[in-house]
C-alpha cells in the first residue's frame, strides 16, 4: 500500500512547494534576521500543504467524473482502484490536521513575545491555506473548476509563501521583497498552466473551466510566456533596487532553463509533452529560488 500513496503525493511537485519558504528565508538571512526553526517549520508546513492538495485534487477530480480515459496525465490512485474513496477521505483529513499543528508550531516560534493580534492574522490565513489546498477540486463549488486556480496559486504559492516566510524570520517587513515573491508566484502559477495546457481537452469534456479552457490552448500558450517573462522582469527590478555586487546576478543561471521551458510550450502541439516540462518548471522554480538567495546573502 506505500507505492500508491507515494504515487498519490506526487512527489515531483514537492519542490515547487519548498521554493517560497526557501526564498523568503534566503530574503530573511540577507536581512540578519534568520532562524532555522523558522526555516524548517516553513519549510515543512509548505510540504504538508502540498500533498494535502495533491490528495485533495486525486480524491475531488475523481467524485466529478474528471479522471476518465481522455486524460492524458499520470494515473490518479483514486480512479484505478489503488486507493479507495473512504482512505482518500482520512489521508485529507490526517494531512490536514498535520498541516495545521506544523502552522501553529510555526506561528508559535514566529511570535514567542505574544503578539495576539499576529498569531490570530497568520492563523487565519493558516486555515484559509489549508481551504484553498483542499477546494481546489473538492467541495460544491471548487474554484479549480471555475478558472480561479492561477489566482490562488499565485497568492499563496508566492506572495504568502515568500512574503509570509520573510516576515516570520524577524517582524520586519521591506515592500521590495513583494518583487521576488511576484516572481515566484508567477512562476508557480506557470507550472499550473502547464497542468491545464496538457488536460485542455479533458477538461472541456469534464466542464473543468479552467484558464486555459476559457482563453484557448493558443492564448495558454501566450499567457505561460508572459508568466514567466514577468517573473524574470520583477526579479530584474528587485536586483536593481537593492544591488551591492555581482553575486546577486547569480539567478541568471536559472533564466536559461525557464525561457528553454518558454519557447518549448509555445511550440508545443501535442499536449502529452508538456509532462515533462511540468518537472522541469518545477526544478527551474526551485533554482531560481536557491541561486536568487545565494546570490542575495554572498
Amino acid at each position: 500500500m506505500i507505492k500508491p500513496w507515494i504515487h498519490a503525493a506526487r512527489l515531483r511537485t514537492l519542490p515547487l512547494a519548498l521554493s517560497g519558504s526557501i526564498l523568503g528565508s534566503f530574503l530573511a538571512a540577507s536581512d540578519g534576521v534568520f532562524r532555522w526553526n523558522i526555516f524548517l517549520l516553513a519549510a515543512l508546513t509548505s510540504l504538508l500543504l502540498q500533498v494535502l492538495s495533491n490528495l485533495a485534487n486525486d480524491y475531488g477530480d475523481f467524485t466529478r467524473g474528471t479522471d476518465n480515459h481522455e486524460r492524458i496525465g499520470p494515473d490518479r490512485m483514486v480512479s484505478t482502484g489503488a486507493i479507495t474513496p473512504r482512505q482518500m477521505v482520512w489521508a485529507i483529513v490526517i494531512v490536514s490536521l498535520l498541516a495545521l499543528v506544523s502552522g501553529i508550531l510555526l506561528i508559535i516560534k514566529g511570535f514567542p513575545d505574544g503578539n495576539v493580534f499576529l498569531k490570530l492574522v497568520y492563523l487565519i490565513l493558516g486555515l484559509a491555506a489549508i481551504g484553498a489546498a483542499i477546494n481546489y477540486t473538492v467541495g460544491k463549488n471548487p474554484y479549480g473548476y471555475s478558472g480561479f486556480g492561477d489566482i490562488f496559486v499565485f497568492l499563496f504559492f508566492g506572495l504568502l509563501a515568500v512574503v509570509g516566510t520573510y516576515f516570520l524570520h524577524g517582524q520586519v517587513l521591506h515592500m521590495e521583497v513583494f518583487l521576488p515573491a511576484i516572481s515566484l508566484g508567477l512562476l508557480s502559477t506557470g507550472v499550473l498552466n502547464l497542468n491545464n495546457l496538457r488536460d485542455e481537452r479533458s477538461d472541456i469534456l469534464t466542464h473543468k473551466h479552467t484558464l486555459v479552457v476559457k482563453m484557448g490552448g493558443k492564448w495558454g500558450r501566450i499567457y505561460h510566456a508572459a508568466l514567466i517573462l514577468f517573473a524574470i522582469l520583477t526579479a530584474s527590478i528587485y536586483v536593481s533596487l537593492v544591488f551591492h555586487g555581482l553575486y546577486q546576478l547569480l539567478f541568471i543561471l536559472s533564466i536559461p532553463f525557464l525561457l528553454r521551458n518558454m519557447v518549448v510550450v509555445l511550440r508545443n502541439k501535442v499536449p502529452s509533452e508538456l509532462n515533462m516540462e511540468l518537472r522541469n518548471l518545477s526544478l527551474s522554480t526551485l533554482l531560481f529560488s536557491v541561486t536568487f538567495g545565494i546570490g542575495l546573502i554572498l
